[in-house]
């Protein structure tokens, strides 16, 4: 295959598509406000979100197995075409119910992007090379949350917010002809039926886990559609189980989970993962609520992280073909750990360029860390399970975050509530307007430390959680004893 594929067009292929779903939550971030107020659909704005995170997860496994069944080209190309879709039609709505229909079926085209793209690095490039593609894959993702607000707030102010749908569709046909002229493999052909049942069953595993969890930030929690979901969740994750155990061809063969190192590798990329999640999302809120910088300025807390990033992974190449991944791990643990334990001990009047320090040490350790796992998972399957490996990881990570933006938001919301108990001229609305930059401003000199106060104490509490899964990582990570082949 590497004869006939041009493999340098193949990768910016594959950079472009990436960059293009992980600029997608930025920009849309950046211009909810504005579709809001065009749409009129506050108490649905979450979904929005959720939506896509929800589809993406759940098609992810799948369509990795199909990868591997009918060839990794057709599959990437039918999900990049369902993303076009769901760009087009969603940048044409003109409600908020329609629009989340349409974001729905991008989060089902989004889903193919990180597993066949990762799976398709493994075809074109040799072990030692893999994690350095892959690092630059992944530096896409903190390109995107620099760029993304840039151009989230150009497009909303100088087109529309239809645009910040509309720009997928051009990007992402770029990708397809690119693919389509110059990534070439041999013909896949379907041995095995395909696992229908396994999928509703994941499918039904995976929505009601993850709803389930989003249950738990919602004021006030209703047990009872909670303890529904928990039930779903448990018993389709049963039937789930006994049909891959007894499938020809299963969407996720259990004998993967007999590999110690893949289990170990794979459970450390999701609980970094949820880390990750925390520490970008709520040290924007330190930046912004405690220091007052405005958002653009205040997102470069976190720029030498998406720096750094790529020369982790790097590194994890190199090191990976003389250490055993468990070694790998724990040196990125080492600097991940101490980024964590930073975060949770800071005071208040901590300048920004600690943080631009912190940002770098962790940058390296989150490159080493999740690089070692996607590699670690494609290097101990067969060649013809790279694809079903490469997307478990993916998935692993996608629920690592996806269920920790509800652990962390009931931590920080607790956490406020609790200071606000405290100080009677401190209110929830307030505090909403502090963390706001542009609103920040309109507040009375005299409340502002105290709101700062409340903020730093809720976030500290957050910062205190994420370091119980660097700690619980660092726990996973010993029982990995495996030489790798």
């Amino acid at each position: 295959m590497q004869a006939r594929t041009n493999i340098k067009i193949t990768t910016i292929a594959l950079f472009i598509a990436t960059f293009m779903t992980a600029v997608e939550g930025t920009i849309v971030s950046t211009a909810m406000p504005t579709i809001v107020g065009d749409l009129h659909g506050v108490s649905l704005m979450n979904w929005v979100f959720s939506i896509f995170l929800l589809t993406n997860a759940i098609t992810t496994p799948i369509y990795g197995k199909l990868a591997d069944q009918l060839g990794r080209k057709k599959i990437f190309l039918a999900g990049v075409v369902v993303f076009i879709i769901g760009s087009l039609f969603s940048g044409l709505s003109n409600s908020m119910e329609t629009l989340i229909f349409w974001r729905a079926l991008q989060g089902i085209g989004a889903g193919v992007i990180m597993p066949v793209s990762f799976t398709i690095v493994a075809d074109m490039y040799p072990f030692e090379k893999r994690a350095q593609v892959i690092g630059i894959l992944g530096s896409a993702w903190g390109i995107a949350s620099i760029i993304g607000p840039l151009l989230g707030g150009f497009i909303v102010d100088s087109l529309s917010w239809h645009w910040i749908f509309f720009i997928n569709v051009p990007i992402g046909l770029l990708t397809i002809v690119l693919l389509a002229c110059f990534f070439y493999e041999q013909p896949h052909k379907k041995t095995q039926p395909l696992d229908v049942a396994g999928i509703i069953w994941l499918g039904i595993f995976l929505l009601a886990l993850m709803v389930g969890f989003q249950q738990l930030s919602s004021q006030p929690i209703n047990y009872l559609v909670l303890g529904s979901f928990l039930c779903v969740t448990i018993l389709s994750g049963l039937a789930f189980y006994l049909q891959e155990r007894h499938a020809s061809d299963p969407i996720i063969p259990i004998d993967l989970f007999h590999n110690r190192t893949f289990v170990i590798q794979n459970c450390i990329a999701a609980l970094i993962s949820g880390f990750i999640f925390g520490y970008e999302v709520y040290l924007s809120d330190w930046t912004q609520g405690i220091m007052g910088l405005k958002a653009t300025f205040a997102g470069f807390a976190v720029t030498p992280t998406s720096i750094l990033w790529m020369v982790g992974s790097f590194w994890s190449g190199k090191l990976l073909l003389k250490w055993r991944p468990q070694l790998v791990t724990g040196l990125s643990l080492i600097f991940i750990g101490f980024g964590a334990v930073s975060l949770a001990l800071l005071p208040i009047t901590t300048p920004l360029v600690i943080f631009w320090v912190l940002s770098t040490i962790m940058g390296i350790g989150f490159g080493l860390c999740i690089t070692t796992s996607s590699v670690t998972s494609q290097n101990e399957v067969s060649n013809e399970r790279i694809g079903v490996a490469s997307s478990f990881n993916t998935l692993s990570r996608t629920l690592g975050q996806t269920l920790m933006i509800s652990v962390f938001g009931i931590v920080l919301n607790q956490g406020m509530a609790n200071g606000i108990k405290q100080h009677p001229q401190a209110s929830l609305k307030l505090m909403d307007q502090l963390i706001n930059p542009r609103t920040a401003t309109t507040l009375p000199a005299s409340v502002l430390p105290t709101l700062r106060q409340i903020l730093y104490g809720a976030l500290h509490n957050v910062f205190l959680v994420a370091l119980l899964l660097v700690i619980a990582a660092v726990i996973v990570n010993f029982f990995d004893r495996k030489q790798i082949n």
